[in-house]
């Protein structure tokens, strides 16, 4: 068995599901095991890295997103995934974030990669990863525009944080909504999380 490789990954993310406001799966006593709200999720992903490294590969400024849609509690698997992956990357940068985003390196991904029963493959798309204030948004031409901002909160910082255990960001992170237009089509699958649920957090991974 080849050893891993020693990578680190510092950036920013944020999501957007199907679920009503709070999702389920963060309030259930089993990893992600409660049934979403519409009966199904249809979630995307988004990462941008601001400082990375994949052994001497370099990462640094590069984006991911990731759209995955399940037939019922996400514990239970049988995941439909898309991987896109920033088209500036070279053929080693993109070997690199499969290895981490698929789950293979260890890390907060390798919990997800058993519950994928159909990879629907990886594109190299021009993605746009904006932070503007305390919201958060991304354009795939074609095929993704979303945005999320702070769930309203009485807290001076205008955000609620929370400890949720989130595979993503198990630390804290931020209860957030899904913006008006919020779209994905691609694959033949058609999504509107305009008013759903969203979260956004910055994040630390190494193995």
């Amino acid at each position: 068995m080849a050893a891993q490789r020693k990578w680190r990954l510092v950036g920013d993310y944020f999501e957007n599901c199907s679920c009503d406001i709070v999702c389920p799966c963060l309030v259930s006593t089993k990893a992600m095991s409660a049934r979403p709200t519409q009966g199904v999720c249809d979630v995307v992903m988004v990462f941008h890295i601001d400082e990375g490294s994949y052994d001497e590969v370099g990462l640094d400024g590069l984006n991911v997103a990731l759209a995955a849609h399940t037939p019922g509690p996400m514990a239970e698997g049988d995941w439909t995934l898309a991987v896109y992956v920033d088209e500036r990357a070279s053929d080693e940068e993109t070997a690199a974030i499969g290895a981490i985003f698929g789950g293979a390196e260890g890390g907060p991904m390798a919990a997800f990669a058993p519950l994928v029963g159909q990879h629907l493959g990886v594109k190299k798309v021009a993605i746009k990863y904006t932070i503007e204030g305390k919201s958060r948004s991304v354009e795939i031409p074609g095929v993704l525009s979303m945005a999320v901002v702070p769930l309203a909160s009485m807290h001076p910082s205008g955000e609620i944080w929370g400890m949720t255990g989130h595979p993503v960001a198990p630390e804290k992170i931020a209860f957030a909504v899904g913006c008006e237009g919020n779209r994905f089509t691609d694959h033949g699958m058609n999504w509107n999380n305009s008013g759903r649920n969203g979260h956004y957090a910055p994040i630390e991974w190494s193995n």
